[in-house]
């Protein structure tokens, strides 16, 4: 057996995956946490190795444009914000607390001496509920994209980095005496990255200007795009002087030659913090930035977004990013983000996390196959460690594509099974036998494995 650990073994490019995987839990905070299938939901959770999972408290930064249900206050309904804390603990994920925004004017001396109090009572009520032991490996991130005027208010780089630092302060202060040697991990800025300039100032200015010792981790967002699926005419939508996107086919082509970016995303960020002790972050991702089914056509749910969402992973892990979080796991209702449905049952994309991650594991040997000029339209991923080797194949395409996965990597010729979904496998995963070659009809994605059988993929 090769010795994974041997430097001498190892292909050129061969390296460590460093990501974890993580979510969003927002608006179906409540069926993982309280409701009746909530065992179910967390049983997905667990399944796609949810080790951060991310929660926005304090309005209006979490409210959601439908008015549905945010992650409780943990001022004015701590019983219930805890609830949705035990719940994440329970999956085996440690929280990222948000404080998604203080209320305006940001440069008010009143309304940051406020909000800096908020945000350390919470962190005091958490050490008090769960123990400083624990709590000191949670996540605490200030603001939600403080460059988006809709989401995180009008406020410039100073303010925020005036209200960054006094709350970072208080956070540090409550978490010291349980620290020891360790880091605190408070981070931000949650930056928007999709359409917005100069976010990358953000991450520089807050890395460069802020005390080293308040800032464990860096946040930034990117979607595949924000307009609708549909001509914006049709559902009386204010473009604000964009143009509207193509639509059907070449809309699906548009979002899925974005995955690239992630890639670039997280490589600039990773040099921004070469040789620091901070954790580069995409806070969260998606294809289409909305929360209705007849805005995105279910192309963040579906066999689409399945592939898209495996692209992106893909090339996160090349870009050097240490977390993703999926923007969202539990949808609420008819909710047009969320990988899980509220009984449980998992979306298309969902089944992809859940077959990745079984597959592409922290810790593991991870190499990526160069392009082949024949199959452009392949993202794929080779990893290993004692005992199983996997490849993952993605179709960025909705053509049928035929590959031989051991002329991407030769060990793969031991593999007996391979697990596939695409758009001729209705919404779930099939298993065959692997006999060489592997077809994907349109968009989707193939595990071929020596450890397949043991994937749970139901």
């Amino acid at each position: 057996m090769i010795d994974h650990n041997a430097a001498t073994d190892l292909p050129n490019g061969a390296r460590r995956m460093q990501m974890r995987y993580g979510f969003n839990e927002i608006d179906g905070w409540w069926h993982s946490s309280l409701g009746a299938h909530s065992q179910s939901v967390r049983r997905r959770l667990r399944l796609m190795d949810s080790q951060v999972i991310r929660s926005l408290v304090f309005p209006p930064g979490c409210v959601s444009p439908a008015n549905r249900q945010p992650v409780p206050d943990p001022v004015k309904d701590w019983h219930l914000f805890a609830a949705h804390a035990q719940a994440v603990l329970d999956v085996g994920a440690v929280p990222m607390i948000t404080f998604a925004r203080a209320e305006p004017p940001f440069g008010s001396a009143r309304n940051v001496k406020t909000f800096v109090s908020r945000c350390a009572e919470v962190v005091w009520g958490c050490i008090e509920q769960w123990g400083g032991h624990a709590v000191k490996d949670w996540y605490w991130c200030i603001w939600n994209e403080p460059n988006n005027r809709l989401i995180g208010g009008d406020v410039q780089f100073p303010e925020y980095r005036h209200l960054y630092e006094e709350v970072a302060a208080a956070i540090l202060e409550e978490l010291t005496p349980h620290l020891a040697s360790g880091k605190a991990r408070i981070g931000g800025p949650a930056v928007d990255t999709t359409h917005r300039p100069y976010w990358m100032d953000w991450i520089a200015r807050l890395v460069s200007e802020v005390d080293d010792r308040l800032v464990g981790f860096v946040s930034w967002h990117r979607y595949g795009d924000w307009r609708p699926a549909v001509p914006s005419a049709s559902l009386a939508l204010e473009m604000w002087g964009a143009p509207d996107p193509p639509t059907g086919a070449g809309f699906e082509a548009l979002l899925m030659s974005q995955t690239p970016i992630y890639e670039a995303r997280a490589r600039g960020v990773a040099r921004l913090l070469a040789g620091r002790d901070i954790l580069n972050v995409c806070g969260e991702l998606n294809a289409v930035a909305h929360h209705e089914q007849y805005y995105t056509l279910g192309l963040n749910q579906n066999v689409f977004g399945a592939a898209y969402y495996a692209s992106a992973l893909i090339h996160l892990i090349r870009g050097g990013a240490h977390l993703e979080m999926r923007w969202s796991a539990t949808a609420h209702g008819q909710d047009a983000y969320g990988l899980i449905r509220q009984d449980g049952r998992s979306t298309p994309a969902g089944l992809a996390k859940q077959a990745f991650v079984q597959h592409v594991r922290y810790g593991d040997w991870v190499r990526f196959p160069p392009y082949r000029p024949g199959l452009p339209g392949v993202d794929a991923i080779i990893a290993w460690a004692p005992g199983r080797r996997s490849g993952v194949f993605v179709n960025t395409t909705r053509e049928r594509l035929d590959l031989k996965p051991v002329e991407w990597d030769d060990r793969l010729e031991a593999c007996k099974e391979v697990l596939r979904l695409d758009m001729s496998t209705e919404d779930r995963f099939v298993r065959e036998p692997f006999k060489g070659t592997v077809r994907l009809e349109g968009y989707g994605l193939a595990v071929v494995s020596d450890r397949a059988a043991d994937t749970e993929i139901d």
